[in-house]
């Protein structure tokens, strides 16, 4: 598994359009990916999951990432978070 924490730059959070690129960012992985927001959690190809987290400007987030391609994807999320919130 591997782990990295990102603090959330969008000044509205993981609202609903950056929440449904993310949420189809993270489909297009085989790995399993879960971001945790404290002790929140969720999957990061479910939108509903994501949503939920109420992730607001400068939380922090954990993301996980698990699978046979785990290094690769954990880089896809890194820079999509980077880029896009």
């Amino acid at each position: 598994m591997v782990s990295f924490t990102y603090i959330i730059k969008d000044k509205f959070g993981i609202h609903a359009r950056p929440g449904l690129l993310l949420v189809q960012e993270a489909g297009k992985l085989t790995s399993n990916i879960t971001i945790f927001k404290g002790t929140d959690s969720g999957d990061a190809k479910r939108m509903f999951c994501v949503m939920n987290l109420a992730v607001k400007q400068g939380d922090q987030i954990t993301v996980h990432v698990e699978g046979e391609n785990e290094e690769a994807d954990a880089e896809v999320m890194r820079e999509f978070l980077k880029n896009n919130l």
